[in-house]
């Protein structure tokens, strides 16, 4: 896929999925079934047309059970041949940039190209006293270590000296597929980030759940990070963002919410450090995409006027029973998809 400008009014939107691997141990579905229901998730996404599939990474609690998402996306970039694969995100503060890279090179070369590479500082408290990392260094050891590892990615003989690395003629021995570095975007959670992001030139990932105010923030977050983009002279483009929203379609707004609620608010209610906005609080500031076929595609046309080109769709959380996890991708692939390219006047999906 190759990155394009911006679009207008008519421009297409990109679709993807993320999956957080929440797991539960009080509830009957293991570790094993929570992998094995992940993949069948992408391999679904790709047979629905959705662009990229996102997993995350997190450590030392059940907050999310997958801590390297380069091995569950090894194992998917052989199950799957189009659908790109992402990490949402790759904490750079706590591991070697040298291994990372190495990691993410031969990922992607082992997917085709497909990789596309989200990272971050980290925000969990129990993970830095896993991995005995000072919050107040994660800041500086993000931006070394993202630099060193962009570095790495692009063929670079490495002579470093930095704050937390030291390399000496370091140069990869595998490097990306094409030879040419993967997309990086930056995970931000506080919406002032976004500027910052765009002003030094960089992608951004977020979940505007975690971000912003209500539904109409979202614009502004994106307004933000475009402003810092301007500033530092690059143009928008349609893949320089990812927005995700927590998403359930269903045939109507009363069964999306006795479908979902229960385990959306299962959900939130084991969430560490986040704000907890259990069905009705999501519901009523608007950060979500869930209801009916024409609700969602409202919100999704709303989103699209606001400049956003590229959402990904957060449907399985909560141990929601895999069928119902399926369904509301297919709904959404199927009907939404369709009915925001109508509203819009959208030519096709992108990808």
């Amino acid at each position: 896929m190759t990155q394009a400008r911006a679009g207008g009014a008519g421009a297409p939107m990109r679709y993807s999925a993320f999956s957080v691997n929440d797991h539960h141990p009080a509830l009957p579905r293991t570790v094993a079934e929570l992998y094995a229901q992940v993949m069948r998730q992408c391999e679904l996404g790709e047979r629905l047309g959705y662009d990229t599939f996102f997993c995350a990474e997190h450590h030392f609690h059940e907050y999310g059970v997958v801590p390297d998402p380069a091995v569950l996306l090894a194992a998917l970039s052989q199950r799957t041949r189009r659908i790109r694969l992402g990490t949402a995100i790759s904490i750079l503060t706590f591991h070697d940039p040298r291994r990372i890279a190495e990691t993410y090179a031969m990922l992607d070369m082992l997917s085709g190209g497909r990789l596309v590479f989200g990272v971050g500082s980290g925000y969990l408290a129990h993970e830095f006293v896993g991995y005995d990392v000072a919050p107040a260094e994660k800041r500086d050891r993000f931006n070394e270590n993202l630099d060193i590892v962009r570095r790495l990615l692009a063929g670079e003989t490495l002579s470093y000296q930095g704050r937390f690395s030291k390399t000496d003629k370091v140069a990869l021995n595998v490097l990306p597929h094409g030879g040419r570095v993967p997309p990086i975007h930056v995970a931000v959670l506080a919406r002032d980030a976004a500027y910052h992001v765009g002003r030094q030139g960089n992608r951004i990932f977020t979940v505007p759940y975690a971000s912003c105010r209500d539904f109409a923030d979202i614009g502004t977050m994106l307004s933000d990070y475009r402003r810092g983009r301007a500033e530092a002279g690059l143009p928008a483009e349609d893949d320089d963002h990812v927005f995700t929203l927590h998403t359930y379609v269903a045939a109507s707004d009363a069964d999306a919410k006795k479908e979902a609620k229960a385990a959306y608010d299962l959900y939130v209610d084991t969430r560490l450090y986040a704000k907890q906005h259990f069905y009705e609080d999501i519901l009523e500031n608007g950060i979500c995409l869930f209801g009916s076929v024409d609700t969602v595609a409202g919100k999704m046309a709303r989103l699209h006027a606001m400049g956003i080109r590229h959402v990904a769709t957060l449907h399985n959380f909560g141990a929601m029973p895999q069928a119902q996890v399926e369904r509301s991708m297919t709904l959404f692939a199927e009907q939404v998809m369709p009915a925001v390219a109508e509203r819009v006047g959208a030519l096709a999906p992108a990808g």
